[in-house]
């Protein structure tokens, strides 16, 4: 997959690395952090910077948290390829620590609550298992990486099968995690009672989570479900829902807000 993004960017050849750069000049750099953070895409920078022609030094690993100024990398070596490589690393580098960042906000968030932060499907087409995987080193879970993970069956699901039924349905499969997203206490209830493993309460505010819960709790059926809270949760309001008793929430803004974390390459030359 990442030689696949260094032929993107590649083409048919660094024509202005090619044109400017004579063949065989050697050169050090270094790959800086430009803000604090956590760095996440160290694995994949080692692999792209990996060409015989360049020797790797590496000085953090991912999950570690980083300041402004830190050197992440050091790279000597032939001048074309390191400039060739540069920027496809430090794109990976970026999003992944962003992605990482932001996670393990809301992970140091939630954690005295014993609420697990989770990811989404709002990923980049082609570049999810990357993002995923930056939310594992921010602290957080990936949830599901793809439709094939396990069972959640949505609003269009119940418009089209009904709740109970599409659960149901779904349980003959007795080997997959059976999740339902709902958006009404009563719902809860029902797919609860109906044989969920996780429910889902969809933008739901806090006090209607708070009265989903209680009765959940007066039905007996608090204790046979997981409870996940999704949907218009920030930064700044997740405490207050994490503090409501829920037992996952997940959020889309781990991958469709992260900023990226700023990077860069410094190039010199060395004699030879």
């Amino acid at each position: 997959m990442l030689v696949r993004y260094i032929r993107e960017d590649l083409g048919e050849g660094d024509i202005t690395s090619l044109l400017t750069v004579p063949a065989g000049r050697k050169a050090r750099a270094r790959v800086l952090a430009r803000e604090r953070g956590v760095l996440a895409g160290m694995e994949e920078a080692l692999e792209i910077f990996g060409h015989p022609a360049i020797r790797v030094t590496s000085h953090r690993k991912d999950g570690a948290r980083i300041e402004d100024g830190d050197v992440l990398l050091e790279l000597e070596g032939d001048a074309r390829a390191l400039l060739s490589l540069e920027r496809v690393a430090l794109n990976i580098l970026m999003r992944m620590s962003g992605i990482a960042t932001i996670t393990a906000r809301y992970v140091e968030k939630c954690r005295p609550h014993g609420v697990v932060v989770a990811g989404t499907r709002k990923t980049t087409p082609g570049f999810r298992y990357f993002e995923k995987k930056a939310i594992t080193i921010g602290g957080g879970h990936p949830h599901r990486y793809g439709l094939d993970d396990m069972v959640l069956i949505k609003d269009n699901h119940v418009a089209v099968a009904g709740l109970e039924e599409a659960i149901r349905r779904a349980k003959r499969d007795f080997t997959k995690v059976v999740e339902v997203e709902v958006g009404t206490a009563g719902d809860a209830l029902k797919a609860a009672g109906a044989g969920a493993d996780v429910i889902m309460l969809d933008n739901m505010p806090p006090r209607e989570v708070k009265e989903t819960l209680e009765r959940l709790r007066k039905e007996g059926l608090r204790e046979d479900v997981r409870v996940e809270l999704s949907g218009g949760i920030t930064l700044e309001n997740v405490e207050e829902f994490a503090g409501l008793g829920p037992d996952i929430i997940s959020v889309g803004a781990l991958t469709t807000r992260a900023p990226w974390l700023d990077m860069s390459m410094e190039v010199g030359g060395i004699d030879g």
